[in-house]
């Protein structure tokens, strides 16, 4: 996992809890590097489980709910970092349409050794769009959060809806989505 996820993990828990919180979090994980990443570092996934694990721990939410906010928040940044790659899309269909034929091979451009997560579209219609998340780690719930991001960055409302066809592991996930309310634009 490329070291910009933990440094935007880091930032998200530090806006949400403080900057005392968050070394507590690091130095409780007891990580391999003591919580030092750099941007384009490759780092072990089980890292960030970890500190999800330990953030669970500290806030008593639960690691779905946090992978969720995080990725919520994750979108942001990588809208307000990478507008480029979002320019190009006329609502949140779009994008996510784009992931893996356009935005993922951008990324591999920057970061050519990332381990991605693969987004295939079964189904896709005006107001309706359903994925299939695959990945060899299970962070559905990042994806998820991700998603939500897109749909408020577009001011969209989407009903979404996951099925995890993984036996519990979040690897292999459905998701189906339905605008309630058109795209603008």
């Amino acid at each position: 996992m490329k070291g910009v996820i933990f440094r935007a993990f880091f930032s998200h828990v530090e806006e949400m809890h403080g900057e005392e919180f968050l070394e507590e979090l690091i130095e409780d994980a007891q990580l391999e590097n003591g919580g030092a990443y750099t941007a384009v570092g490759t780092y072990d996934a089980d890292e960030l489980v970890t500190l999800v694990v330990g953030l669970s721990e500290k806030t008593g939410a639960g690691a779905p709910k946090i992978l969720r906010g995080f990725g919520f928040a994750l979108f942001n940044l990588l809208a307000q970092t990478y507008p480029g790659l979002i320019e190009h899309c006329k609502d949140s269909f779009a994008l996510i349409s784009a992931i893996d034929n356009f935005i993922h091979v951008e990324v591999k451009k920057l970061y050519p050794d990332a381990d991605l997560p693969r987004f295939k579209i079964l189904q896709k219609g005006t107001d309706r769009l359903t994925v299939q998340y695959e990945s060899t780690r299970g962070f559905s719930d990042l994806a998820e959060g991700l998603f939500e991001g897109c749909f408020q960055f577009f001011g969209e409302d989407v009903e979404t809806t996951s099925h995890d066809v993984s036996q519990g592991e979040k690897t292999s996930v459905t998701f189906s989505f339905k605008r309630r309310r058109p795209a603008s634009g």
